[in-house]
């Protein structure tokens, strides 16, 4: 009778150890007669390892929990320095412009309000772009079949009238396929898809110089479109490219040019609710490529 205990007992043992611990097995070797004190040691022993294991599994479980929390304070910490930065520099401006106002002779009077429309129309801008991020990240999509052909079309077209109208920009240049057919319609919202495309192609135009090349090419390939917008304008330093998406990052050779530094923030964020993914290459002085990847199906259900 002990004898068949005991290998009950060593048959549960490997059950719980297998099913409730999360462990291997145990192999016995050879079956040893276990009396019924042993038996209850054994019993009060896996109960002991059990309760160790769940406490240190919670652990680790809450350890992670710490880790996740303190990267995301560190995000935000982070992004608050860029917004404080970012304000910063116009309320400076403005100040500087204000400081004397009453003793200013007359024909300074309209060159430091420009300055102060002009810091104006920039805090604007971040102010709404930072709206949009924001919204962005909740609000439901639109969903149509969009045909991404004309989107780009289109946002190349708006980025290459706008150069126009400043003097001159760089040339545009479309590579879309039309045979042996065109790029299939995309599933998604035609209005962000179209903010997307154009903040790239813009972004592009914006830091290549008059006189350079921006060219938008397109390609699809196992259910994905990809659009790809490449540059010759001044690219972006190794240094700054893994934070190139993030709210408000500037790459340190653009920090002259106007612009909120939320364009490539928004980007990403529509890109990937439509289920797609960005991705980036750059060498400083020679130009740089974009990719902008969506599947032809649409976002998941959830976005």
């Amino acid at each position: 009778m002990g004898w068949a205990l005991a290998v009950v007992v060593v048959a549960v043992a490997a059950v719980v150890s297998y099913a409730v611990l999360g462990l291997a097995p145990l192999v016995v070797s050879t079956a040893v007669p276990l009396v019924v004190a042993e038996i209850g040691i054994v019993l009060l022993l896996l109960a002991l390892a059990a309760t160790v294991i769940r406490r240190r599994l919670h652990q680790a479980e809450q350890q992670g929990r710490v880790q996740a929390q303190e990267e995301a304070w560190s995000r935000h910490q982070q992004f608050l320095r860029r917004l404080d930065h970012e304000l910063k520099n116009p309320l400076t401006a403005v100040r500087a412009a204000v400081a004397d106002l009453p003793q200013a002779p007359p024909h300074e009077l309209q060159a430091r309000v420009d300055v102060v429309d002009a810091q104006a129309r920039r805090m604007g801008r971040l102010v709404t772009d930072l709206r949009k991020l924001a919204d962005l990240e909740t609000a439901a999509l639109s969903l149509e079949d969009v045909d991404i052909a004309e989107t780009v079309y289109d946002a190349a077209q708006a980025v290459g009238e706008e150069g126009a109208a400043r003097g001159g920009g760089p040339k545009i240049r479309l590579d879309l396929p039309q045979v042996p057919w065109p790029l299939s319609h995309v599933r998604g919202d035609g209005d962000l898809l179209y903010s997307a495309v154009y903040n790239v192609i813009s972004n592009a135009s914006k830091y290549t110089q008059p006189g350079g090349t921006v060219e938008v090419r397109g390609r699809e390939e196992s259910g994905t479109v990809t659009i790809e917008v490449a540059d010759t304008g001044i690219g972006v330093p190794q240094a700054d490219l893994p934070a190139v998406w993030s709210e408000l990052a500037r790459a340190g050779n653009a920090r002259g040019l106007p612009g909120s530094g939320l364009g490539l923030a928004l980007v990403s964020t529509i890109v990937r609710r439509h289920g797609g993914s960005v991705r980036m290459a750059s060498r400083e002085g020679v130009g740089t490529r974009v990719w902008l990847s969506l599947p032809v199906a649409g976002p998941p259900v959830a976005s």
